[in-house]
């Protein structure tokens, strides 16, 4: 179970990077108004995920539940 739960926190994790990193390239590109809400929603959603993940996290941390595997690591 906790190796299923840091996985899906690892994978969130690399969501919400990834999401960070639409949204920048978006916004060197953007020439539109609503494009740029767009990429303002979708980088919302990438802090609100990443928070949320962090947050898992440490509650797996602190519970020894923490799969510390090196697949489990997500650079930040």
């Amino acid at each position: 179970m906790a190796r299923s739960s840091s996985s899906l926190i690892t994978k969130s994790l690399e969501l919400a990077r990834q999401l960070t990193i639409l949204a920048d390239q978006g916004e060197a590109r953007c020439h539109d108004d609503g494009s740029a809400v767009l990429l303002g929603v979708i980088r919302d959603c990438a802090y609100k995920i990443r928070g949320r993940a962090e947050q898992e996290r440490e509650v797996h941390r602190l519970r020894g539940q923490w799969d510390l595997t090196p697949a489990s690591s997500v650079q930040q």
